[in-house]
């Protein structure tokens, strides 16, 4: 075991919180060790690890004015799997999911909104759980993830693999990404995508952009790509910009969360769908996560990293701290062309991403 790994047993001992997470294509893991137990808001002249719900109620911190930080070279890696358990599909899961989608497409068809996010979770229980080779998977496997875990005893254990970044933010210069679309990987040269999913892609962007010129004085996009993330490919396009001087990082983040990406469009009417239709609470799953204030690889201060927390999973723990349950989220968007059938099985395809590590 590393030490970085046997702190955070300590850790885990002494029910303290901590985050450790690499960023895409980054060699360094990075730790955050909290020295109390006490939950801290998110504020936004603090600097550390901002961990934040999908609705936006509840943002906290892992304050690097509390914490013991880490920063650990990886080990050369040799965790990719190739044998895959796979797990029976639950058809109950499957006819809820579905009848879901049905009634969202009911609401387009009204008028009620262009765009929805779904989303599920599924439950696995897991045997012999050890988090230094779950965690070292996830950097094998998703070289160009943000890989993280956190673990707060007031908020609980997550961990993911998420190909997408919110914002980051320095100097004046934004940067983000509109990510929409999935469908499995199998040659990223001769990708073909439908109309729909060409929308919802389109959708995102322009959501984006239209926002970020309200606070910049340019903004730049790539023409949409086909990007690979782990089994999947999704549609990408690269947006930057320059802010305005003296904006409220704060209020430059709240603009863009929840992004049609993880909620729908118009937002305000398709986040509501999403929490009274659901059936269940997202928690901080769709919501964002990352550095806060400061890059902990260089300690420059007025760094933003933040990524939305896509591709996770809430572990449920024992009396004794023994990990022993995981609970999957995965969604997906629903406009007008959606098939329920076809939606479903693309949670299935995005669950991949987690069952092939557990």
């Amino acid at each position: 075991m590393s030490g970085l790994f046997q702190k955070i047993t300590e850790q885990f001992n002494y029910k303290l919180p901590f985050v450790c997470y690499c960023k895409p294509n980054s060699g360094k893991i990075i730790a955050l060790f909290q020295k109390n137990e006490e939950l801290f808001l998110l504020e936004k002249a603090s600097t550390g690890f901002a961990f934040v719900s999908f609705d936006n109620e509840k943002k906290y911190l892992i304050p690097e004015n509390q914490s013991d930080v880490y920063v650990e070279t990886v080990n050369d890696l040799d965790c990719i799997f190739s044998n895959y358990k796979e797990y029976k599909t639950d058809e109950t899961a499957k006819n809820n999911f579905e009848n879901l989608v049905k009634k969202a497409l009911q609401e387009i068809e009204k008028g009620s909104f262009e765009k929805v996010v779904l989303s599920r979770k599924e439950l696995i229980d897991l045997v012999n759980f050890q988090l230094e080779l779950v965690f070292n998977s996830l950097i094998s496997n998703y070289p160009t993830a943000f890989n993280y875990c956190f673990y707060h005893p007031k908020v609980g254990f997550w961990m993911g693999a998420t190909p997408e970044q919110l914002a980051k933010i320095e100097n004046n210069k934004i940067k983000t990404v509109a990510l929409a679309g999935t469908q499995l990987f199998t040659d990223l040269q001769n990708v073909s995508w439908e109309e729909k999913e060409i929308k919802e892609q389109q959708t995102v962007t322009d959501f984006i952009v239209n926002a970020l010129q309200t606070v910049s004085s340019e903004v730049i996009k790539t023409e949409p790509y086909s990007f690979q993330a782990g089994s999947i490919v999704h549609i990408k396009t690269d947006i930057e910009a320059t802010l305005n001087s003296q904006l409220d990082v704060s209020n430059i983040i709240d603009l863009l969360h929840p992004t049609p990406a993880v909620c729908g469009f118009p937002i305000e009417i398709a986040k509501e769908f999403v929490l009274t239709k659901e059936g269940y609470e997202r928690e901080f799953y769709a919501g964002y996560l990352g550095e806060w204030n400061k890059d902990f690889l260089t300690y420059k201060e007025g760094s933003f990293d933040l990524f939305v927390n896509l591709r996770c999973m809430k572990l449920g723990m024992d009396s004794k701290l023994k990990v022993t349950q995981a609970q999957l989220f995965i969604g997906c968007g629903i406009n007008s062309g959606s098939d329920p059938e076809k939606e479903f099985l693309e949670t299935v395809n995005k669950s991949q991403t987690l069952k092939k590590i557990l």
